[in-house]
C-alpha cells in the first residue's frame, strides 16, 4: 500500500501525518508538498495589487528549495510516526488540489491523506477548499483529518 500525504507544515497537516502513522504503521507513504510558482501567484492576483516580478526564476528556485526542505521535514515526521516515508515536492500546474490528485494517480496511491485546513495568510499551500476539491475529484479514497483542535474546514 502506498499512501499520499499532503503536507504544508500546518498543524492540520502534522495531525494528518500522525493519524496516518497510527492507522497505517509500516506502510509506504509519499509526503507531498505542493507549491505555487510566483508567476502563477501574480497572474491570479488583481492587476493593481502586484508589482512586476523578476522573471529570472531566482525567487521560484528559492521557494522550490524551501518547499523541498519542508517536504523532507514532513517525511521525517511520517517516519517518526511509523511510516516508510519519502518526501516529494511539486510545483502546481493548474491548482494545488489538482496536483495532489495527479500525483496520487501517478504513483497509484491507494489513499490520499490530507488535513482539513492548511496554512493561512496570503500564501496558503493547503486550504480547506483544497481538501474539499481533492475529496471530490480524486479517483481513490481520501482521508481528511481534522486539526488538533478538532476544527475542520
Amino acid at each position: 500500500m502506498t499512501i499520499l500525504i499532503a503536507y504544508d507544515g500546518s498543524d492540520d497537516s502534522k495531525a494528518a501525518i500522525a493519524f496516518a502513522g497510527e492507522l497505517f504503521r509500516g506502510q509506504q507513504a509519499v509526503v507531498l508538498t505542493v507549491w505555487e510558482r510566483l508567476a502563477m501567484t501574480s497572474a491570479r492576483a488583481s492587476a493593481g495589487l502586484m508589482v512586476a516580478l523578476d522573471q529570472s526564476g531566482v525567487e521560484d528556485e528559492a521557494i522550490g528549495q524551501a518547499m523541498s526542505e519542508l517536504a523532507g521535514q514532513g517525511a521525517e515526521l511520517a517516519r517518526q510516526a511509523g511510516l516508510d516515508a519519502t518526501p516529494r515536492c511539486d510545483a502546481d500546474s493548474v491548482a494545488i488540489w489538482s496536483t495532489i490528485v495527479d500525483v496520487a494517480d501517478e504513483i497509484d496511491a491507494q489513499l490520499i491523506v490530507t488535513g482539513t485546513r492548511g496554512l493561512g495568510g496570503v500564501r496558503s499551500l493547503l486550504l480547506g477548499s483544497t481538501s474539499d476539491r481533492v475529496l471530490h475529484h480524486a479517483h481513490r479514497p481520501v482521508l481528511v483529518v481534522p486539526g488538533p483542535n478538532g476544527k475542520g474546514g
